[in-house]
C-alpha cells in the first residue's frame, strides 16, 4: 500500500536533525520509519510520520523545504532471503527500486515492514500483490 514519505534536505552538521526531531516531537508527531543519505555538505532525510499533513505544516512553518512522496509499505516474512519476494518481482516487471529502508515496528501479523521507493508506484503495488498472493498466500499490508 502507499504511505506518505516526507523528505527534508539538511546541512550536514551536528544537531541539525535534532532540531527537526524536536519540532516534530513537540507537536506530538511520531516518526515510524527513517532513512538518511548524506554527502559531505547535505543530508537527505526521508521518513514516514504518523501524521504526514501535520508534519508538512509544522516543518514548513519552521522554514524547511519539504517534499511529500508516495512510497510502498510491504510486510515481509522474518527470515533470511525474504527481501527476494519483493525485489525479484519488481526486477522482472522492470520497476526500479530507488531505495529501501525498514519501518520501526511490525505489521498486523507481527512481521517486519519495509518502505520501498520505486519509479512506478502503482505498477509496483499491482506486481507485489500478484506475487505476494502466489508466494505467501496473503496480500501486502498497509501500515
Amino acid at each position: 500500500m502507499f504511505v506518505k514519505q516526507i523528505s527534508v534536505s539538511l546541512d550536514n552538521a551536528p544537531g541539525t536533525f535534532l532540531t527537526v526531531s524536536d519540532c516534530l516531537g513537540n507537536e506530538g508527531i511520531n516518526i515510524r520509519a527513517i532513512s538518511v543519505a548524506d554527502t559531505s555538505d547535505i543530508s537527505t532525510v526521508r521518513f514516514v510520520p504518523d501524521d504526514p499533513q501535520k508534519t508538512i505544516t509544522v516543518l514548513k512553518s519552521k522554514g524547511y523545504s519539504v517534499k511529500e512522496t508516495d512510497v510502498v509499505a510491504v510486510e515481509i516474512p522474518d527470515h533470511p532471503g525474504a527481501l527476494q519476494a519483493v525485489l525479484k518481482p519488481l526486477k522482472q516487471a522492470e520497476i526500479n527500486v530507488l531505495y529501501l529502508y525498514p519501518y520501526l515496528g511490525r505489521g498486523e501479523s507481527g512481521q517486519p515492514i519495509v518502505i520501498v521507493g520505486v519509479d512506478k508506484g502503482r505498477e509496483a503495488i499491482d506486481v507485489l500483490k500478484q506475487n505476494w498472493v502466489h508466494t505467501f498466500g496473503e496480500e501486502i499490508y498497509a501500515l
